[in-house]
């Protein structure tokens, strides 16, 4: 008898424990701020601080926030999936060392859906461009598929050569 009840309150005592280290882990990583899309999210790992102050002092700070350029904008389930699979690619890159140099890379699916907003952002602009198809795919570079930051490449981050590229004296200003 004694032992059945001595087991109840060790289940209870496991159960109530593992509730509360998850609560603090949700707590002490803003785990719920993801949900969000508001650009400070981004900052929440260190790692994007450099690209967050850049974004913060370009032309698309008054006009795109993170999620507008690297989210799909399909789905709110294609947007939470895309989103989880950036921030775990990251955070493995991070904890692993395994992006190049000391600059963090978007994906080639990142980078899909990057080119693909700045075609819905600025369509007007673009289809000017893309009515010369053939020269605006390839730019005359044999036949490689060119994309907007090939010409843009200082929008709108710069040009970050690696995690610590930002001088401290640009920060990061609240918005």
């Amino acid at each position: 008898m004694k032992t059945n009840t001595l087991m109840k309150y060790v289940s209870v005592l496991t159960v109530v424990s593992a509730f509360g280290m998850f609560a603090y882990v949700v707590h002490a990583s803003k785990a719920t701020s993801y949900l969000s899309e508001d650009p400070k999210v981004c900052i929440n790992c260190h790692t994007m601080n450099t690209p967050y102050a850049t974004w913060q002092h370009s032309s698309h700070r008054g006009k795109a926030s993170c999620v507008d350029c690297h989210l799909p904008r399909e789905s709110l389930v294609d947007k939470i999936l895309a989103k989880s699979r950036d921030g775990f690619n990251h955070s493995y890159a991070m904890t692993f060392r395994t992006y190049e140099g000391r600059n963090i890379r978007a994906s080639e699916d990142a980078r899909q859906r990057i080119q693909a907003n700045c075609i819905s952002c600025h369509r007007e602009i673009v289809s000017e461009i893309t009515a010369m198809d053939e020269l605006y795919r390839t730019g005359g570079s044999g036949g490689v598929e060119r994309v907007c930051w090939t010409c843009h490449r200082d929008v709108p981050h710069g040009r970050v050569r690696g995690l610590t590229a930002t001088p401290d004296n640009i920060g990061i200003k609240e918005i």
